[in-house]
């Protein structure tokens, strides 16, 4: 049979909530990484990230499952996990397991907040975190606009997301665009920086048409987190979240925010016509039917116009664990 990806899931930081979804005392069943997941939120506001199934009986911890002061309850027998997986309490045991003074029983998964995200490391082989999620000051200092979230599910995964971005000859053919600007990438451990600067032709709020310069400047951290800051009629700041949910699963987010700005201003309008034209046909609306049916070729036909996409597979290929990583062609 015809293998649609070679690959398994990377690893890296994923999203798994906005920050504002998760109140204290919430206990959320998720499922990512091709696991059930139990995600919560203590008393004191730490967020806890565990496997759905309890170690003692199997009970599914995310249904029914309370929160007591910062552990989780199961809603079975009431054994009580922290967050780094430990069990605290179980309520009729005379003698706690010993296993339970040594380790932690129920899987737990690194977790962090920044830019209103709630960010889990995944690794298949359960290693801890080898970087750190990059805080972006547009989703954290004042003077910026409520975030604008866009959401979409469909079958593909997140190195064929982010592969899309030096894809060059696309940009012609899914988004019409007439030319790419020219751009500049860096490649500096798990950091990816690219940078690009043209013209193009916009539409304005009153419907009239002008050139204006433009910019596009991105930074990739790992497999799971991206920021893209487009500059043109108006400044959008935007997170590109792409969580797997299995191997062959994405559930992709965009966020954005932009200036602050009086809403029905000619600026307020013109940004969200800018997130119209970047979610829609002409931008990643397009590209989704095609990630969803496409296969990813490990061994590519390419031609000269169709950008570094061997670069940046060999960029990539670091957040698979070794076993799991594509053999694909050698990086010019």
């Amino acid at each position: 049979m015809l293998q649609r990806f070679p690959m398994t899931i990377p690893f890296g930081w994923f999203f798994v909530s906005y920050s504002d979804e998760l109140a204290i005392g919430a206990v959320r069943p998720i499922h990512y990484f091709g696991r059930d997941l139990v995600l919560f939120r203590g008393e004191s506001g730490a967020v806890g990230l565990l496997d759905a199934y309890c170690p003692h009986l199997g009970a599914h911890m995310g249904h029914g499952g309370t929160v007591e002061g910062d552990c989780l309850r199961c809603p079975f027998h009431h054994w009580a996990y922290r967050p780094d997986g430990f069990c605290a309490d179980i309520p009729y045991a005379r003698l706690m397991p010993p296993i339970t003074r040594r380790e932690p029983i129920a899987r737990p998964y690194p977790v962090v907040e920044k830019n209103g995200v709630v960010w889990a490391w995944y690794h298949p082989d359960r290693i801890a975190p080898t970087f750190d999620v990059i805080e972006h000051a547009p989703f954290t200092d004042s003077g910026w606009s409520p975030p604008v979230r866009r959401f979409w599910s469909f079958a593909s995964n997140p190195q064929e997301i982010a592969e899309n971005g030096v894809d060059f000859a696309h940009f012609e053919y899914v988004h019409k665009m007439e030319a790419v600007p020219e751009g500049k990438t860096t490649y500096d451990g798990h950091i990816r920086r690219s940078s690009a600067h043209g013209e193009r032709v916009a539409v304005l709020p009153d419907g009239t048409t002008r050139i204006i310069p433009s910019s596009v400047n991105t930074i990739q951290n790992g497999a799971g987190q991206k920021f893209t800051q487009l500059q043109g009629v108006v400044t959008l700041s935007l997170m590109v979240l792409a969580t797997p949910v299995e191997a062959d699963q994405v559930e992709l987010r965009f966020c954005f925010t932009f200036p602050e700005t009086d809403e029905g201003s000619p600026e307020h309008r013109a940004a969200l016509m800018a997130i119209e034209y970047t979610c829609g046909q002409t931008g990643v609306e397009g590209d989704i039917p095609i990630w969803h049916h496409k296969i990813h070729r490990a061994q590519p036909l390419l031609c000269d116009g169709d950008g570094p996409i061997l670069r940046f597979r060999h960029y990539f290929q670091q957040f698979y664990a070794s076993e799991d990583a594509p053999q694909q062609m050698a990086a010019g």
